[in-house]
């Protein structure tokens, strides 16, 4: 059966016809592309006696390694090893390993084939990661995967619906060698699409960013939970219109369902309708990112992949094992179309309340394989040791995403410490919020104690409570990045 033709036949081919088209993609990547350019993995092959030849498709690649974030940063803080990620051909990794019909119609295109290589293979863009634990690592770009990423974010774009020629889109992710501002970005250039960047809070500051609005009175939204609704809360007060708003997308980390409650209230203050919002998931190491569809009442319908351009794994986080569909485990990443810096069977971190699905969408209809919504980061979980429970293990995003919940709180921050500030102290949970106006703050302090303990099995040893104005500025809501939700103040 012959490939599909367009994005939209792709998204509706059968799961049969898509994980055959998947496994022969990544068959000739590892083939033509990973192994002969890529110094990581020709030695990761060599060393583990494996034969590229051999890898036929999805169920091959538990033979393989795992990469890791910390394999990244040791290639990448020894010179030697610096580009060992980067995929780099040469004349005679070329002549040694592409088959005959590749290599003729490299000699007989000439200049133009010539241009097309290194098109393909010479970076020209970097993107960095923002994790809290470790360095940022950077992953290279070529013109090929610019390409990718804008195909990847314009399919993004048909899913949440923001298909049409008079859609007006705000970007609200900030000015930054970030993977969300640009993936916007370069989807307006790829669709057409009018997206306008505000650079968030540190660049044009809310109320630079809701003069914005008034002038475009956009159709879409785009950033993060916090500063989005921020901004959402604070246009209600100016008396900023939303009556065009049809879309909220929001990316770099996940939206109860407490929260989209809220958005939607300010929303519809400003005028707003029939308001659709999405949750996103991406991350640099994958240079792409996924959206889900939207649904009747803004439930989460899970992340819709696209299968001819990477592979998901779910594997038990303990042992590494692969987990059937639809089973729970971490998120593992394979890409099957990049150049520039790749990764092959990448642990993200991410733990996947539910797994991988294939089959149609019962929402949008599309038959592409989708990641269930509930995402956990492995990588937030630090070891408190507290007064009270001492050693337990506490999930960042799920506090974080307990207190986002609360319609009482408006605001939040989470601050570790260590008791006098000695390092051989236990740990302390400090929780500040900014309450909205007219809260009992004495039973909220309480709400607050009860269902942190209940969602994470510790409670804070103190909360307190600060004004709107006060609380924004400790989370840098207009002077960083992003906004400041943890701060660990522990001893290094």
């Amino acid at each position: 059966m012959a490939r599909p033709s367009s994005w939209s036949a792709l998204s509706h081919t059968s799961v049969s016809e898509l994980r055959r088209l998947q496994d022969e993609q990544l068959a000739r990547y590892v083939r033509e592309e990973l192994y002969p350019f890529s110094r990581h993995y020709r030695r990761i092959f060599d060393e583990a006696g494996l034969d590229p030849r051999r890898v036929r498709g999805v169920a091959d690649l538990a033979r393989l390694p795992f990469t890791t974030k910390q394999d990244l940063l040791r290639a990448q803080t020894t010179p030697e090893n610096r580009y060992d990620f980067v995929l780099q051909p040469s004349p005679e990794l070329i002549k040694q390993h592409w088959p005959f019909s590749r290599k003729l119609a490299l000699v007989l295109g000439g200049a133009g084939a010539r241009e097309s290589l290194r098109y393909r293979y010479t970076p020209n863009f970097l993107t960095f990661t923002t994790g809290r634990s470790s360095e940022p690592v950077g992953f290279a770009y070529t013109p090929h995967d610019l390409d990718v990423l804008s195909e990847g974010i314009a399919r993004m774009f048909d899913i949440v619906n923001v298909v049409t020629p008079q859609e007006r889109v705000v970007n609200l992710f900030p000015f930054a060698p970030h993977l969300a501002f640009w993936a916007v970005t370069l989807g307006g250039f790829k669709t057409g699409r009018l997206v306008v960047p505000s650079g968030g809070g540190k660049v044009m500051g809310t109320d630079g960013s809701l003069r914005l609005f008034d002038r475009l009175s956009p159709t879409a939204i785009v950033g993060t939970p916090g500063f989005t609704y921020h901004l959402l809360r604070r246009g209600n007060e100016l008396g900023t219109s939303f009556q065009n708003v049809r879309t909220v997308v929001l990316g770099a980390e996940k939206t109860p369902p407490g929260l989209k409650d809220k958005m939607l209230e300010c929303l519809r203050a400003g005028g707003a309708k029939d308001v659709k919002i999405v949750g996103t998931y991406g991350f640099t190491e994958a240079r792409m990112a996924w959206a889900e569809c939207p649904t009747a009442d803004n439930s989460s319908s899970g992340y819709h992949l696209y299968p001819d351009l990477a592979v998901f794994e779910v594997v038990d986080p303990a042992t590494g094992e692969p987990m059937p569909d639809g089973e729970s485990g971490e998120i593992v990443f394979s890409t099957i179309t990049g150049h520039g810096t790749c990764v092959m069977r990448y642990r993200t971190g991410d733990v996947c309340e539910g797994g991988i699905q294939w089959g149609r969408c019962p929402h949008c209809g599309r038959t592409l394989p989708r990641i269930a919504s509930e995402l956990r980061r492995a990588s937030e979980k630090h070891a408190l040791n507290l007064t009270k429970i001492k050693g337990t293990l506490v999930d960042l995003s799920q506090m974080g995403s307990t207190l986002m919940e609360m319609r009482e709180v408006e605001e939040w921050q989470v601050v570790i410490s260590k008791r006098n500030d000695d390092p051989f102290e236990v740990d302390q949970l400090e929780v500040r919020v900014a309450p909205r106006k007219d809260v009992d703050v004495d039973k909220l302090t309480r709400d607050i104690h009860t269902r942190l303990l209940n969602a994470t099995e510790v409670a804070p040893n103190k909360i307190t409570v600060h004004a709107l104005d006060e609380m924004l500025t400790l989370l840098g809501m207009e002077t960083a990045m992003k906004e400041q939700r943890y701060l660990d103040r522990r001893p290094k």
